[in-house]
């Protein structure tokens, strides 16, 4: 049998976080899903999968992070726009 989350929050709410959730940085994305997913409890991780479209792997590398906390050892570095793996360029055909 699966599992259906019961609780949920408001269409309007879900709003809010739907357009807020980007404009973030990856760590800070991260530490918010984790957070409201630890609010919501169980089943939390996965309704959070639907109403922000991430992964439950983003959500739970956001819950490791948050018990590293207030001693991160990443610090304050984010991640530049771009700055990851360049994606190959497609061939042309002859």
């Amino acid at each position: 049998m699966a599992f259906h989350f019961q609780r949920s929050y408001p269409p309007d709410v879900e709003g809010h976080m739907w357009h807020c959730f980007p404009s973030l940085s990856e760590k800070d994305r991260r530490r918010y899903a984790a957070v409201e997913a630890v609010k919501l409890g169980h089943g939390g991780i996965t309704y959070l999968t639907n109403v922000f479209g991430c992964s439950a792997e983003l959500i739970e590398h956001g819950l490791q992070d948050l018990h590293q906390l207030p001693h991160d050892p990443t610090g304050k570095r984010i991640r530049q726009p771009g700055g990851g793996k360049k994606r190959p360029k497609p061939h042309s055909p002859r």
